[in-house]
């Protein structure tokens, strides 16, 4: 599908068939537009990829901006090769989902009804909590990065979960989290204790919109202080009580995000 045009343009058969506008009048190459198009689509997959985390991320970038780009060469050649191509896309996309992963993992999946009573059960077990959908490309990229960090870091004291804002739009709502692709707040990871919220990746600003923050392992190591945070909720085993967190970051008045259970606070240290 993204060669798709590569393929026709320079297909002995098939090329002859298509207008050109070189000035040889040669319809099996590419004429200077053509060369233009297929130029910016390599700037803008340059650009789209110093974002991306995985390798398949990278390939997801190529793919998807490569066809793209197959949309426009072939509307501007032909109109019906044009919506051919396009009908082909959207069948493809709904027929041939992104598979999700199946790997090992220790995180609870939670409802709309279980949620916040799981998250409030005991107030000394910490909580992180991935607010995800399926259909969102960065969710299915972030899911083994999470489960691996589950399988780390997970204890009697740390615990770790998801839920489908796809499938509990009420949750979202509880929690501030908005689902649509243009505020790109997916995933969202939230540090709660006791239902209240602790920490949110990535910080909302005051338009409703994420600020840009890699879910790589080692940011949310950092930002997140797993390590400490283990450390502390391993007393569990002992038999002991672990300290309650405070807010390990504060946010910035304009940016600070509020949870469903979290008191405003009087107050703000400077940074």
């Amino acid at each position: 599908m993204s060669l798709a045009f590569v393929i026709v343009r320079s297909c002995p058969g098939l090329c002859e068939h298509l207008p050109s506008q070189r000035e040889d009048a040669n319809s099996c190459a590419f004429d200077w537009r053509e060369v233009e198009i297929l130029m910016f689509l390599s700037a803008i997959v340059m650009m789209k990829n110093r974002r991306a985390i995985t390798l398949e991320q990278h390939i997801g970038n190529i793919f998807l901006f490569s066809k793209v780009a197959n949309v426009v060469l072939f509307f501007r050649v032909d109109l019906r090769l044009g919506l051919l191509y396009l009908t082909l896309c959207v069948v493809f996309l709904i027929t041939c989902k992104p598979p999700l992963y199946m790997g090992p993992e220790y995180i609870k999946y939670f409802s709309d009804s279980t949620i916040d009573e799981e998250l409030q059960r005991d107030g000394h077990v910490t909580w992180i909590v991935e607010f995800y959908a399926n259909w969102s490309p960065d969710c299915q990229s972030f899911a083994p990065i999470f489960a691996d960090l589950s399988l780390k870091y997970n204890c009697v004291g740390l615990k770790f979960g998801k839920v489908d804002i796809g499938q509990y739009g009420a949750v979202a709502e509880r929690y501030k989290v908005n689902a649509s692709p243009l505020c790109k707040q997916l995933p969202s990871l939230l540090l709660l204790q006791g239902g209240r919220e602790l920490l949110r990746r990535p910080l909302v600003d005051n338009k409703g919109r994420a600020i840009g923050w890699n879910f790589t392992e080692e940011n949310i190591i950092r930002e997140f202080n797993l390590n400490e945070i283990f450390q502390r909720c391993k007393k569990f085993n002992k038999g002991e009580k672990p300290e309650e967190l405070t807010l390990l970051q504060e946010t910035p008045e304009e940016e600070q995000p509020i949870g469903p259970h979290e008191e405003e606070p009087e107050s703000k240290k400077d940074k």
